[in-house]
Formats: C-alpha cells, structure tokens, sequence
C-alpha cells in the first residue's frame, strides 16, 4: 500500500520551508517591534478548555484525543449500542488539539495571573487543527500567528493591532483591504428589528453576504426563524453605502434606540479617528456585514482580505471582554488578531512574490576530489562558517559532472574548486554560477571576497 498523509495535511520541501520560515520571521520582527513577547502552549488542551468556546459549529470542528489505555472502561455495552456520540466522546475523551490559539492563550492568563504584568502583549506561533472540510485555502492543520494584548479597554490597542497587519504586509509586499465592525453594533441592529434573541444566527447568517450574496442571507434567515418584518428592517443596514463616517452616521440614526449600538457606533467613531490620521487609512473601512463567527468578540472584529487573490481571510480578530471569565477570571479585556500563514503563504505564491526569497540555505559548494583535497575543502568550510557563510562539502570523490548537477539542482551561487595543483600553489578557483565566471585566489582573499556579501 502506497504511503499517505491524512486529508488537509501537507508535508512541507526544503523551499517551503524556507518560504514559510520567511512569513514566520517577518511577523515576528513586527510584533517584537511592538513589543510584544513570545508565548507557547500545548498542543493538546482539556477538552473542558475547549468546548463552548467557538459557537455550536466550532465545537464539531475540535479533534477529540482518546483517553489512555482502556478508553471504553467507564462505558455500558447499552451506552455503546445507543451510539450517541456526544455522550459516548464526553466519556472516552478528556483532552482535544486547539482550535486556534486565543482559548489556550485566555487559559494561560488564568492559570499564571500572579506572574504576569498587565497589560500584557503577547504573541505566539504555533499550529492548530480543525476537522474541516479540506478546499483551497482551507485546511485540517495550519499554522497561526497571533498576537494579543490583554488586561486594558484602550481603543488604542485596536488601533495598534490595524498598524501591525499593515506593517506585517508592506513588509510582505501584499496588498490588502482591512475590514472594521463592532459586535456591539450588529447586536444593536438585532434589538431594534426586534430579534435580539436571534442575534447569534443574524450575525452568522450575515458574515456570509459576500459570499453567497444578499438573496441567500435573507432565505437563510428566515429558515432561521427570522421574521419577514425584521428581515425588511434589516436591508437598509445591510445595503449602506457610503465612506466609514457617512455610514457611522447615519448608522446612529437607524439604531438610535440601543444603548449597545450606540456605544459601538461611538468606539468605531473613536477608532476610525486614529486610523484616518495614520498611514493605514487608505486601506482600512467599516463593513457592517462583518460578523466574524467566533462567539467570545465583545466589540471590534477585523478581517483582512487581499486584493489580488480571492482567498478568503489572510487575517483576523477582535475584541473579548469575558474569555477569561470562563476560567474565573472575571474583568479582563483583550483584544487580538491572527495572520493566517498558509493562506499567507498562498496569496504570495500566486502572485509570485517568493522570488525574490533563496531557495537554498547552501551559498557555497566545496567540490570532492579525494581524501586529501577534502581535509583542504574542511580548512576552507571552517573559515567560511567563522564569517557565517553556509558551506558544504560534497561527501562522495565523484564524477566532477555529477557535483556540478547538485549544485546547480540546488541553486548553490558558488562553486569553490581546489584539486591536487591548487593546493600545492595554495590558490583556489571560486566559480559564480550565474555568470560561469571563474576566479583564482588565495584562502585570504576568498574570505574577503564574501566578507563583502550580507548572507
């Protein structure tokens, strides 16, 4: 039987590897940039952590972990034979694989309140797992790179994250759109057409109106047991038109008769007014079709599209006010966004802006003549790795034809060349792949020359 990887995981080549290493390193040197200091958490959590988090959806999507040993132990054969899996998986499993990385993170918080200085700013890369359907863009193992800041209600910590993301993707040459809005505004939305008792399945119905277009929400709603009247209320909302502070606005105007709405009219007002005075402004709006469909956003909610690759979100969050309640930590706001890497990496793929990036972490080959010229071609690897230049010797005395394959196969810039006469003469012949120039120096000069290069 043929060997195989499980659907909607991938196996990574030396070149991804490097590309991916290149996104992870980017957003890093931002969020240190601005502060923040890195976390890690396990890869498996209490499914007690996990469940409840993520809305009823989310919570089918978490990879349960059997117990260990004899899981079916505490389990009655008419327990089995009933085969309600809700029931039967409560029992045989106690922990799962994250679903993303902000629950573990609240959790953290909880469990090492006494050791942490609020505010704290945080961010962490790692993997997560989700038993989704795998599709382009989409996949069941993926890498997330977060960053939150948690313990103030600052709107500035908003504004700070909207900087990042456009930090992180001038740096990537991406070009986005970041789109804003306010969970306080759409349950605000909710009570004035009356169904705010509904407005878990307005929210989730609406995040969708992009994709599937105004027709298909509307039905969805009502399959959901919206009313056709608030259904009408809700047009004028869905269909504003207008710049961010036109349609703030007259925004107010429509849902002037919520205490809740209005306050999340008035925090956009406030972040809006940091972001027009700053060099993301021109990529960043109100869209109040933005639900966002994780449970735990209190307030802002954030999404980032890219321009140029029909891909989805590349990146996205919100604010939390009550995630660490649920771990009986009571009054601890945060606010927080995640860059989705392997999207990330798709949308620099497609548009072919890794090709400026090495595909080998190899600037050196040392050709193989035999024993001794190998023990020359270490001395010369030795003084190479002391100026930080990465080096190999071929291992194996063969056909000069066949190192030559391996170096350009690889993409290796340079080729050093050091046989019997060389080293009597104590020279070297340094070969520059590019250009198949060939030039003859000492150890000395050899050094210098890449001395001169910023590897």
């Amino acid at each position: 039987m043929k060997p195989s990887i499980p659907k909607g995981t991938r196996d990574f080549s030396p070149k991804e590897v490097i590309r991916r290493d290149y996104i992870f390193d980017t957003v890093r040197q931002v969020f240190r940039l601005y502060g923040y200091q890195p976390i890690e958490t396990p890869a498996m959590e209490n499914l007690s952590t996990l469940l409840g988090k993520y809305g009823e959806d989310g919570d089918k999507l978490i990879y349960r972990i059997l117990n260990s040993g004899d899981f079916l132990s505490g389990v009655s054969d008419r327990e089995l034979l009933g085969r309600e899996t809700a029931k039967l998986s409560a029992v045989i499993c106690e922990r799962g694989l994250r679903y993303d990385l902000t629950v573990p993170f609240a959790r953290y918080v909880v469990q090492n309140r006494d050791k942490i200085i609020f505010p704290f700013r945080r961010y962490q890369i790692q993997p997560v797992w989700r038993a989704d359907r795998p599709q382009k863009g989409r996949y069941r193992e993926f890498s997330q790179c977060d960053v939150d800041i948690i313990g103030s209600n600052s709107l500035l910590n908003e504004y700070e994250l909207v900087r990042i993301i456009d930090d992180v993707f001038k740096r990537l040459k991406i070009s986005i759109e970041i789109r804003i809005n306010n969970r306080k505004i759409l349950s605000g939305i909710a009570e004035i057409i009356g169904e705010s008792a509904k407005i878990t399945d307005i929210t989730v119905t609406i995040d969708k109106l992009e994709k599937v277009g105004p027709d298909a929400v509307n039905q969805e709603l009502k399959d959901r047991g919206v009313s056709d009247a608030a259904i009408k209320k809700l047009q004028p909302v869905i269909n504003l038109k207008g710049t961010t502070g036109e349609k703030l606005a007259r925004l107010k105007g429509i849902i002037a008769g919520s205490e809740t709405g209005i306050q999340g009219v008035s925090e956009m007002k406030t972040l809006f007014s940091f972001i027009e005075s700053s060099p993301s402004a021109d990529i960043a709006g109100l869209d109040l079709t933005l639900a966002r469909g994780l449970d735990y956003y209190t307030g802002a909610i954030i999404e980032v599209r890219s321009k140029d690759v029909r891909i989805g979100s590349i990146c996205g969050g919100g604010r939390y006010d009550n995630l660490t309640g649920v771990f009986g930590l009571e009054g601890i706001s945060g606010v927080g966004v995640s860059f989705g890497a392997d999207r990330i990496y798709d949308v620099l793929d497609q548009t072919n802006l890794f090709d400026d990036i090495k595909g080998s972490g190899t600037q050196v080959l040392i050709l193989n003549f035999g024993e001794k010229e190998v023990m020359y071609g270490i001395g010369i690897q030795n003084k190479l790795k002391e100026i930080r230049v990465s080096s190999e010797v071929y291992p194996d005395p063969v056909k000069l034809k066949k190192q030559m394959s391996y170096a350009d196969a690889r993409k290796i810039p340079y080729i050093i060349i050091a046989g019997d006469e060389e080293i009597k003469s104590n020279v070297l012949t340094l070969k520059i792949m590019s250009s198949g120039e060939q030039k003859k120096m000492s150890p000395d000069e050899l050094i210098s020359f890449f001395k001169s290069f910023h590897f």
